[in-house]
């Protein structure tokens, strides 16, 4: 496939608040991100949310946005904000596979 017919990257931004943190939301959001073959990470903040940065096919980060909504069983999603990033990752780049990050 050449470079010019290669599917577009979307790149997104998450920010996700309720009860996030100390559940495991982090490393399930880390699997079902490599499940969809996303690039990417995502970390605790200090101010009890959950930030995250996906990158990949389109319909795969649509698909994750709605992950990240629900969660898994122990989790309580009470908001997801979503924006275009800045900087390097609005140029694509995000580290693959998907990690987990340190708090920042």
């Amino acid at each position: 496939m050449s470079e010019d017919s290669k599917p577009a990257k979307t790149v997104l931004e998450l920010r996700i608040r309720g009860r996030v943190q100390g559940v495991g939301y982090r490393r399930s959001l880390q699997i079902m991100a490599r499940s969809l073959d996303l690039a990417g990470w995502v970390r605790n903040r200090a101010d009890g949310s959950v930030e995250a940065l996906v990158a990949g096919d389109a319909a795969a980060v649509a698909e994750i946005c709605e992950w990240a909504r629900i969660g898994q069983p122990l989790t309580r999603v009470d908001a997801v904000a979503t924006a275009l990033p800045e900087g390097e990752e609005a140029r694509g780049w995000s580290p693959y596979p998907f990690a987990v990050w340190a708090t920042a």
